[in-house]
């Protein structure tokens, strides 16, 4: 499969459910990628300078609320990381979109037995804990970029 940013799509989780970022013009999964958009826009050079720069943005926000930092942000898919945190009427929302292409990690935290997820978008960052494979998510923060 080729593609826009560079992946190796033959390592991806998702390869069976993608239809290609080359082919697709970004939109791998009907929706935008936030590496595609930014490559196309500025060249894969900018985009490696705003992933440095988002990363740095992302680990002051985890050491200001006492999380571990990131070393990385990866291209994730919506689908994968929009988990359905709970309201206090009962019902929960989730915030994303299934079909986008997000930058995120996870921060494991074995020690609590939790796990820290960082999902982030051109306008937004959102943190979250989880237990494991997503259970009993929990909202942190999301902030406006």
């Amino acid at each position: 499969m080729n593609t826009i940013c560079g992946a190796n799509c033959d390592s991806c989780f998702f390869k069976d459910d993608c239809m290609g970022c080359a082919a697709t013009c970004g939109k791998p999964f009907g929706g935008t990628c936030i590496a595609a958009e930014y490559i196309k826009a500025g060249g894969a050079e900018k985009y490696h300078e705003f992933k440095r720069i988002l990363l740095a943005e992302v680990n002051a926000l985890l050491q200001a609320n006492g999380i571990p930092v990131a070393d990385r942000l990866n291209e994730l898919p919506g689908s994968y990381v929009n988990l359905p945190y709970p309201l206090p009427n009962g019902g929960a929302v989730r915030m994303l979109d299934d079909r986008n292409i997000y930058l995120g990690t996870q921060i494991d935290s074995a020690d609590v037995g939790i796990c820290f997820g960082v999902v982030a978008g051109m306008g937004f960052i959102l943190i979250c804990s989880y237990e494991a494979d997503g259970k009993n998510p929990e909202l942190i923060i999301y902030k406006k970029r």
